[in-house]
C-alpha cells in the first residue's frame, strides 16, 4: 500500500514538473515576415508579401491574430505586442503588417504551437517581399 501511494505521488510530481517546464517561456529573437495567420494556415489565397497586404490589414483589424513567418520556416502566432493588452486591431500590428521584422519576446510552446508575446520590435525593414506582380493583389487578383 505504501509503495502504491509513493508511486502515485512520484508520478504526480513528474507530471507537474513536465507541465511546469512546458509552460515556461523562452526569451527569443525572431526574424521574418508578419503574416495574416488565417490566410496562411488555410491557404485560401496567396498569403505573403505585397500581394496579400490589403487583405492582411483587413484581417488584423478584424481580430484575426497575426503571425510571424520566421526565417526558420516556423509560424509564430503573436498573442501580444508590446505593452498593449490586446492584439485586436492594435495600431502597431497594423503598422507592421506584411513587414520584415526582427522582434524580441517570450516564446511559449504548447501542443506543437508557437505563441509569441512580443516585447519590442528590434528592426522593421518594411515590406520587402514584392509578390504583387506574380500573384496580383489578393483577394481581387488584378
Amino acid at each position: 500500500m505504501k509503495r502504491s501511494a509513493w508511486a502515485t505521488a512520484a508520478a504526480a510530481a513528474a507530471l507537474w514538473l513536465t507541465a511546469a517546464q512546458a509552460a515556461a517561456p523562452q526569451r527569443v529573437e525572431v526574424t521574418g515576415e508578419v503574416i495574416d495567420s488565417w490566410c496562411y494556415i488555410t491557404e485560401i489565397m496567396y498569403p505573403e508579401g505585397t500581394a496579400h497586404h490589403q487583405c492582411a490589414l483587413w484581417c488584423a483589424a478584424g481580430g484575426i491574430p497575426v503571425g510571424i513567418l520566421g526565417d526558420d520556416g516556423e509560424v509564430y502566432l503573436v498573442l501580444k505586442m508590446g505593452d498593449d493588452t490586446t492584439s485586436v486591431a492594435n495600431p502597431t500590428v497594423l503598422d507592421i503588417q506584411s513587414h520584415r521584422v526582427r522582434v524580441d519576446g517570450e516564446l511559449y510552446l504548447r501542443d506543437g504551437m508557437k505563441y509569441l508575446l512580443v516585447d519590442r520590435i528590434i528592426t522593421d525593414a518594411g515590406i520587402v517581399n514584392l509578390t504583387h506582380e506574380d500573384y496580383g493583389i489578393q483577394p481581387f487578383g488584378e
